[in-house]
């Protein structure tokens, strides 16, 4: 479910290198919530969401650098979306979902949120300039 599949793959190595570590994190937190013989997983948790938030405003910093350099016309609203992601990622609580006992169901929610996003992005937005 979390793993970079050849579909995935736009021919830009350096994107393909970002989506794959992406993908790796959301594994990396999927496996930690399934990890039945730690107790205890906020702390790791709060630090892999955090990596996530941060490399995903990393990726998408490098993939609109790359698509100026080629005068992709689309930029703007491709912009616009990685900004609503964002938004989406960093407004997640997980003190809150602690809170109220769910934390595995929010994690898990947020992760099926990301893994969806990301394939339909790579898929049907990230091909378009890939093909310029």
């Amino acid at each position: 479910m979390y793993e970079m599949k050849p579909e995935y793959y736009i021919g830009i190595d350096s994107i393909d290198q970002e989506h794959t570590r992406l993908f790796d994190l959301a594994r990396e937190t999927h496996d930690l919530l399934n990890d039945n013989m730690l107790h205890d997983k906020t702390e790791r948790l709060e630090s892999l969401l955090s990596e996530l938030i941060d490399y995903t405003k990393t990726h998408f910093a490098h993939e609109e650098a790359y698509m100026e350099s080629i005068g992709y016309a689309r930029i703007s609203a491709h912009k616009t979306l990685h900004r609503t992601f964002e938004e989406s990622l960093i407004s997640f609580d997980l003190n809150k979902a602690v809170e109220n006992g769910e934390q595995d169901e929010a994690v898990e929610g947020l992760l099926a949120f990301l893994s969806s996003w990301l394939i339909k992005h790579i898929q049907k937005v990230d091909m378009l300039y890939a093909r310029q």
